[in-house]
């Protein structure tokens, strides 16, 4: 029997963040960085692989420790941090994986015959001379490769591109040989940064970072990170170098501009940096991009949504759900843990978290234990008007509703459908050190909902998962 897909996709003690999504062998795999729980900086740990059948997203698989951050010999003294990487099959069969280590402007390449096996180090992407691109003068800093390879020839993507730089010019295309590393056609600019974007279709939505291509029929599709940080844009041409226009947003990471369920500039979720791309999966399509946790910018999650493309190549953007690739709503019944949350918000407007900033004023996901620990995550500093709300849930017959709770609190939660509805239900809370089971009565209609949680009252709640009878 499949299972659920839910939103994160991977276990809550997870923190894959920058996704790049492919079928290989009936699997999909997803290459990311990989921050740390409680992380002071980006991406602190080694790159792992996890995999899922392509007929149930919602069993995924650790496939391991495909990297390590040392394996470059650039990095012997482990000081420095792989950043986002991205995965190309090449003209051999094999499987190239393209990363930029944090303090060097350069693009590494590693191997391996499998798709989530061992990689092996291989060497650095150069012009003809030897000179590694992003060293030569006048090169800009390479960061965040994106591969697409037809044929004999490799497109590398790449750029970093912060607002009012003026030597950043935008995304970069430069063409690679088939031995995966030479340069056979120079840098172009195919996405234009901020200060150079005047006059072109991308004002308002320049390019950031985090460059990502498909090619779907003939239209080459541009996924990238813009200037508004929270956002995944997209960008089409019928080339791979040149001739891209901007086209819109896929999802956004504080659910920003969808007005279908609340104010479309109103933020409802605590957003930061976003980094992923999308994938055909047994014909269905899907974007896979990330969230944050834990108050920080450093402890980023993996979600995905299903999207549409339309007849005229177009993508409607899409809400954050908890439901995910599951391909509808979740079952109506039974306990769901609350870090599924994909609605997060608190009457004092949070948009975006930034570094380390966020304090016990706001709500978070997080988790007990240290990193790598296998501890469910849950959501902590409910504070009056905290509220978490959970998309969509096909309900049927319920009466009852059950909440675990704990900590230095003295309220109630309302359960809602919408996240400024009236309360179908009050669930009473006070001080507990441990988590305690609490519940009340609800008339729930029949049919398909989304769920909100918020908390009224004194101290400060952590609510660990909800439950429907």
């Amino acid at each position: 029997m499949k299972k659920q897909a839910l939103n994160p996709y991977l276990p809550s003690w997870e923190y894959i963040p920058d996704g790049e999504p492919y079928v290989f062998n009936d699997r999909v795999y997803v290459y990311g960085s990989h921050d740390r729980f409680n992380g002071h900086v980006y991406c602190l740990n080694d790159y792992v692989c996890w995999s899922a059948p392509v007929d149930d997203l919602g069993d995924w698989r650790y496939e391991g420790v495909i990297y390590k951050k040392t394996d470059d010999p650039l990095n012997h003294a482990e000081n420095m941090c792989l950043y986002a990487p991205d995965v190309t099959v090449g003209p051999d069969g094999r499987y190239y994986l393209y990363y930029v280590l944090d303090k060097v402007p350069v693009v590494s390449v590693a191997v391996c015959d499998t798709p989530a096996g061992k990689y092996e180090f291989y060497g650095y992407v150069h012009y003809s001379d030897g000179t590694r691109l992003g060293e030569r003068e006048g090169d800009q800093p390479q960061f965040d490769p994106g591969l697409l390879t037809e044929g004999d020839k490799t497109y590398l993507y790449t750029g970093f591109c912060p607002v009012g730089d003026k030597s950043r010019k935008g995304a970069m295309a430069t063409v690679l040989g088939p031995d995966m590393l030479t340069i056979l056609e120079e840098p172009v600019i195919v996405s234009p940064s901020e200060p150079y974007s005047a006059g072109s279709s991308f004002v308002g939505h320049e390019f950031f970072e985090a460059p990502s291509m498909r090619k779907i029929g003939d239209t080459y599709y541009l996924i990238y990170s813009s200037v508004v940080f929270h956002e995944l844009c997209y960008a089409t041409s019928k080339s791979p170098t040149r001739g891209f226009a901007y086209q819109g947003v896929i999802v956004s990471n504080n659910d920003l501009h969808i007005d279908t369920y609340k104010p479309a500039e109103k933020p409802m979720y605590y957003g930061g940096n976003n980094h992923g791309s999308i994938v055909e999966i047994k014909d269905k399509w899907y974007i896979f991009y990330h969230r944050h946790t834990n108050g920080s910018n450093f402890s980023r999650q993996g979600c995905i949504e299903q999207i549409e493309i339309l007849s005229d190549g177009t993508i409607p953007q899409v809400e954050m759900t908890s439901c995910g690739a599951n391909g509808g709503p979740l079952m109506g019944r039974g306990e769901y843990p609350a870090y599924l949350a994909c609605n997060l918000f608190h009457r004092d407007e949070a948009m975006y978290t930034g570094d380390l900033w966020m304090n016990s004023q706001f709500p978070k996901i997080t988790q007990d234990c240290k990193d790598g620990d296998e501890e469910i995550g849950y959501i902590e500093n409910m504070q009056d008007s905290a509220t978490a709300g959970f998309k969509y849930f096909d309900c049927q017959g319920i009466k009852t509703v059950k909440i675990k709770v704990r900590g230095y609190c003295n309220g109630a939660f309302e359960v809602k459908t919408a996240w400024n509805g009236e309360a179908l239900a009050k669930i009473p809370v006070e001080f507990t050190n441990v988590w305690t089971e609490y519940t009340a009565d609800i008339q729930l209609p029949d049919g398909v909902h989304a769920l909100y949680f918020t908390y009224t009252g004194g101290g400060r709640a952590s609510l660990a998962s909800f439950e429907l009878v």
